[in-house]
């Protein structure tokens, strides 16, 4: 099991809220919860990830918990959101050279193939996680109480 202390931010019945906080700040600005240097975290905000998980232990909002999820769920998650879109990627670029053999647009068709094989990939993965979210093997859950006092001494 993979474990990550987070904090609690809000709870509803048996699904809590959960915000990880990172063990050690980011090499080049310091913080521990969102990005504060990155393109991306200039771009759309300072956001933190905020994420449900399966709340065996009561906590309630504000707690420092450890939250899990199992490594063969991690890996086969991974491997899917990675490799479905490369593969797709792969199949509709040798495709198009394919099904649409031209001396000229050769490298057009490849791009417009991997294109389109990329988006099918991506929306099958997405399809295909809503209904992965359902099973209980690949959602989170919070295992224990973690200690406070070292989450807070991170964030500062």
């Amino acid at each position: 099991m993979i474990e990550e202390h987070a904090i609690v931010v809000d709870v509803d019945n048996d699904t809590a809220m959960l915000e990880v906080v990172r063990k050690t700040p980011c090499g080049l600005c310091g913080q521990t919860r969102g990005c504060g240097i990155s393109l991306w975290g200039r771009l759309f905000g300072h956001r933190s990830n905020i994420f449900k998980a399966v709340n065996q232990i009561n906590a309630k909002a504000g707690d420092a918990v450890i939250v899990g999820i199992e490594e063969q769920a991690l890996l086969f998650s991974s491997m899917l959101v990675y490799g479905i879109p490369l593969a797709t990627l792969l199949v509709g670029a040798l495709l198009a050279g394919v099904i649409v053999p031209s001396e000229l647009h050769a490298d057009r068709n490849a791009i417009i193939g991997a294109a389109l094989g990329l988006v099918l990939g991506l929306l099958w993965v997405k399809a295909h996680s809503a209904g992965r979210g359902l099973d209980a093997r690949y959602r989170p859950v919070i295992l224990r109480a973690g200690d406070r006092s070292a989450i807070i001494l991170k964030c500062k």
